[in-house]
């Protein structure tokens, strides 16, 4: 990175850990309701209710970042390693960028979520906002705003593609519709370009690879222009951009 894109990606990482502080404060029982909720998987404890990836504190002004990757929500091993996609999904895609597109997963990729609030599987949200009550609801519909704001702040630091991967709860009614409104506002007003959103499934259950190879033989091209292809027939499919 040059230096004034590193100074920029400091000033977002500063950003990332003042909304998450800002969720503690507005939430202070929020470890208390999650572990509540969680009570019938055994063994489980709740370390890290609201989750910074700190593997954004690695980085250094040398590293090349080529890609944003924006994943849900942290999951089971994510709040107690406190870093992102580093179970069974993050290792099909750790995989995936190493073996087709020549990507250190942990090096050449910053990877955010729609919200940094945990539960052990994404459909967990929506039962912890029943729990957790409206203002809850309130503050992780406000925390994918947040987030949304947060990805178009590093991608006018970097200037790199995103990629948004799982987007089966991105549309109306679903757990991450605040994100959706609020990344296609971002689009719309050109803070963010349209032509570097790519919204692509999820690695979980090997549903972007599984996808990827079919469409590869639908459209009868190599990997690169296939991603291209689905990646922009997602965005248009989802946020309509």
């Amino acid at each position: 990175m040059k230096q004034a894109e590193y100074k920029a990606f400091c000033e977002c990482k500063n950003k990332f850990k003042a909304i998450i502080e800002d969720i503690q404060k507005e939430l202070p029982d929020l470890q208390e309701i999650q572990q509540r909720l969680m009570g019938d998987l055994q063994g489980y404890t709740v370390r890290t209710p609201v989750v910074y990836n700190e593997a954004l504190d690695d980085v250094t002004e040398n590293d090349d970042i080529r890609l944003i990757l924006i994943g849900d929500n942290p999951g089971r091993r994510e709040q107690e390693k406190r870093r992102y996609l580093v179970g069974p999904s993050g290792k099909i895609a750790e995989s995936f960028f190493e073996r087709t597109l020549s990507i250190d997963f942990r090096k050449n990729i910053i990877i955010l979520n729609k919200t940094p609030v945990h539960t052990p599987r994404t459909a967990g949200l929506k039962e912890l906002c029943r729990v957790g009550g409206e203002k809850l609801k309130l503050v992780i519909d406000d925390s994918q705003i947040k987030m949304a704001r947060l990805a178009a702040d590093f991608f006018c630091a970097l200037h790199v593609p995103i990629w948004i991967c799982g987007y089966s709860e991105m549309k109306k009614n679903g757990i991450f519709e605040s994100y959706t409104a609020a990344l296609r506002g971002l689009i719309l007003s050109g803070i963010v370009d349209k032509n570097s959103v790519y919204i692509y499934r999820h690695f979980s259950m090997n549903q972007f690879t599984i996808d990827l190879r079919q469409k590869m033989q639908k459209y009868a091209s190599g990997a690169v222009e296939t991603l291209r292809r689905i990646g922009t027939e997602y965005r248009e499919k989802i946020l309509g951009v």
